[in-house]
């Protein structure tokens, strides 16, 4: 029997890298909106906001 691994699973791929900025209270609010739109928090927001710049 294998010894069992504690903690949590390992992710393919992990959120590891920490992204700080500054934004104006215009842009806060342009991200607010959006995030109250489609109910995910600021960073999902901003994450969905990067992936549409990789479709462009």
């Amino acid at each position: 029997m294998s010894p069992k691994k504690r903690g949590r699973p390992v992710e393919e791929n992990p959120k590891n890298i920490r992204l700080d900025i500054r934004v104006t209270k215009e842009e806060l609010k342009i991200l607010d909106d959006y995030c109250e739109r489609t109910g995910v928090k600021r960073p999902q927001g901003l994450r969905d906001g990067i992936k549409a710049l990789e479709k462009m």
